[in-house]
């Protein structure tokens, strides 16, 4: 994580604690190893989602709300902030989301840089590159002060590829 205006020490120890936090058994000595995933290989296939930032009328959302996947597939997201105003998408787990949007709420300023994260302008585009590695629940999510509270929110849901429809 990148902060401005903060000292390097607290940039630091934050970047630490959050990786030990997220970092998932056998992980150490792999800093971008989640207990949800890893960042993605280029030189692999990947299916790609395209997600569609959005605000209005006192709402915040993702299109789409809602993406299956299953384990051990990579998923090229193709994101597109098609709002106002600047959006990130944030992959974690519904409590590491609360936590690290508790800390945005004390320092707004704060910018990723963090293989799970992307950051948009108002009208831009970018990419991120997940393999999601575990079976569960996950969260994507705009962790923007007030963006969150605003309904700016999604949920991956990551099934053993047996209980899977083909996603080719």
């Amino acid at each position: 994580m990148i902060f401005r205006g903060y000292t390097l020490a607290l940039a630091g120890a934050l970047t630490l604690a959050g990786t030990a936090a997220l970092a998932g058994p056998g992980a150490q000595g792999h800093p971008h190893d989640y207990a949800f995933g890893r960042e993605g290989d280029p030189s692999k296939p990947a299916r790609v989602v395209e997600v569609t930032m959005l605000e209005g009328q006192g709402t915040m959302q993702f299109e789409p709300a809602l993406v299956e996947v299953a384990r051990g597939e990579q998923i090229r997201f193709v994101l597109s902030n098609a709002g106002a105003l600047e959006h990130e998408f944030v992959i974690g787990t519904v409590e590491e989301n609360r936590k690290h949007g508790q800390m945005m709420m004390k320092f707004p300023e704060m910018e990723h840089d963090d293989p799970n994260a992307r950051r948009l302008d108002a009208a831009h585009r970018g990419e991120l590159l997940w393999q999601f590695t575990e079976a569960g629940e996950f969260e994507f999510a705009c962790l923007i002060p007030g963006h969150l509270e605003a309904g700016m929110r999604g949920t991956i849901v990551v099934r053993d590829a047996a209980n899977t429809g083909d996603h080719s």
